[in-house]
């Protein structure tokens, strides 16, 4: 098994340092995980089933079951929203828009591994329906249109960082509601921007093309 490089695997055991157990750590381990092997393969697998003292399968068997684990994510997550609020809004077409603008169907991830595209439920933001997210980075008030501009933005400019508010400022409408200060930190994977994890960046000029 290749071990982590030094910082990664300082971040890992700090990590598992908060938590009586060690096993409580298993969420943002797969985060590091994912981050490390492009996804949750079995190397990764196997090195947080040593850091939390569980077995490969029981680490299988919590990866498996959400679906923000993924095995062999693209570089770009494009979570497309359909529950009820975006539903009504005509999300179906903002996905369709998603799915032909960057020739992946729904659950799938395209052979040159930059996007993969997926039909979620609520992501939180009914009142700026249809909403999707990037990355788990949030962009509201999405036309089918807009939808377009902005796989043709992630394909050509190949952003480093994914940011919910540069995105919503180019590519977004009516927003939920008022979201207060700007938030300097994106995702620099297809996993949330969580800072502690190593999953986020705020480092200036990141977002190609924005």
């Amino acid at each position: 098994m290749t071990a982590w490089p030094p910082d990664l695997q300082a971040t890992a055991a700090a990590l598992a340092a908060r938590y009586p157990e060690r096993r409580s750590a298993l969420s943002p381990l797969l985060y590091l995980a994912m981050r490390q092997e492009g996804g949750v393969t079995r190397e990764a697998i196997r090195r947080v089933a040593e850091l939390t003292g569980l077995t490969p399968a029981q680490v299988q068997s919590v990866a498996s079951f959400y679906t923000m684990y993924k095995e062999a994510p693209g570089r770009y997550v494009i979570s497309v929203c359909a529950s009820i609020s975006c539903h009504l809004l005509d999300a179906a077409a903002v996905l369709a828009a998603v799915e032909e603008e960057t020739g992946v169907v729904d659950g799938e991830t395209d052979e040159a591994g930059l996007f993969t595209v997926e039909r979620v439920e609520c992501l939180g933001a009914c009142g700026g329906a249809p909403a999707l997210q990037v990355n788990y980075e949030t962009v509201e008030g999405v036309t089918p249109e807009q939808a377009r501009r902005l796989c043709r933005w992630l394909r050509e400019e190949r952003p480093a960082v994914v940011r919910a508010d540069l995105m919503q400022e180019r590519f977004g409408g009516q927003r939920a509601f008022d979201w207060g200060p700007e938030e300097p930190a994106g995702a620099v994977a297809p996993v949330p921007a969580f800072g502690p994890y190593g999953t986020a960046s705020d480092v200036p000029g990141s977002e190609a093309g924005l």
